[in-house]
C-alpha cells in the first residue's frame, strides 16, 4: 500500500483532505529508500512512532476540517494495521530478531557510539533500539549514516555530517532475513503468536 492509500483512509477515518495526512504516510515509508522489501518497515512500530514519527510530526495537528487529530492513532490505525491486514503491531524486536549477529557487532557499534556518547539527547535515542530490544545488533537501526544524516537533523534540528560512515543502512539490511510475517500479515511475528491462537479459537 502506498502513502496515497494511506492518506485516503486517514481522509475516511478523520476528515481533512489528502494533503493534511500525506507528508506523514510518505515519512512512514521513507525508508523503502533503504530498503526496497517489506523489511523496510522499522519505523511501523512503537518504537518507531515513538521515537522517531511523534518527535517529528508533533503528538497531534489540525487537519483541513478544523479537526485536531492524533500522530500516534494515525500511524498506527491507518498505517501500521492496514499494511498487517489489521491483525498486529509488530515489536522492534521482532525485526530484530531476523537480523543475523555478528561477532565484531559489540566492537563496530561502540565505536560508533563513542563519537555521540557526550550528547545526551542524541546518545539516548541511539541506545534506544538496545533498550527495548536487549540486543546488540538491534543498534544497526540506529548506528548508521541515515539515521545520523536524515533522522536525527528532523527530531533535533541538528546540521548533517558531510564525512565517511563506518556503518551504512545496507549493514542493517543485509543482514536482515525476510521472515512470513512482514509479507504483509499473512503469518504472525512472535510477538503476536498469543494474539493469533486467541483469534484462531
Amino acid at each position: 500500500m502506498n502513502a496515497y492509500l494511506h492518506a485516503e483512509i486517514s481522509v475516511k477515518k478523520r476528515g481533512g483532505k489528502i494533503e493534511d495526512y500525506l507528508a506523514l504516510h510518505d515519512f512512514m515509508d521513507s525508508t523503502k529508500e533503504l530498503c526496497s522489501d517489506n523489511r523496510h518497515r522499522i519505523l511501523h512500530t512503537m518504537w518507531g512512532i515513538k521515537r522517531v514519527v511523534v518527535p517529528i510530526f508533533g503528538h497531534s495537528f489540525q487537519n483541513s476540517a478544523g479537526k485536531t487529530v492524533n500522530v500516534k492513532d494515525i500511524c498506527e490505525q491507518d498505517h501500521i494495521l492496514p499494511d498487517y491486514r489489521n491483525r498486529f503491531i509488530p515489536t522492534l524486536s521482532d525485526f530484530t530478531d531476523a537480523i543475523d549477529p555478528h561477532k565484531d557487532d559489540l566492537q563496530r557499534l561502540s565505536a560508533f557510539y563513542n563519537d555521540y556518547k557526550d550528547d545526551k539527547e542524541i546518545s539516548e535515542l541511539l541506545i534506544s533500539p538496545l533498550n527495548n530490544t536487549g540486543h546488540i545488533k538491534s543498534l544497526l537501526i540506529t548506528h548508521n549514516s541515515w539515521f545520523i544524516n536524515e533522522i536525527i537533523p528532523k527530531i533535533f534540528k541538528r546540521n548533517i555530517r558531510l564525512q565517511a560512515f563506518p556503518l551504512a543502512p545496507s549493514d542493517l539490511f543485509n543482514r536482515m532475513n525476510f521472515a512470513l510475517w512482514m509479507d504483509n500479515g499473512f503469518e504472525y511475528p512472535a510477538s503476536a503468536q498469543k494474539t493469533k491462537n486467541i483469534f484462531s479459537n
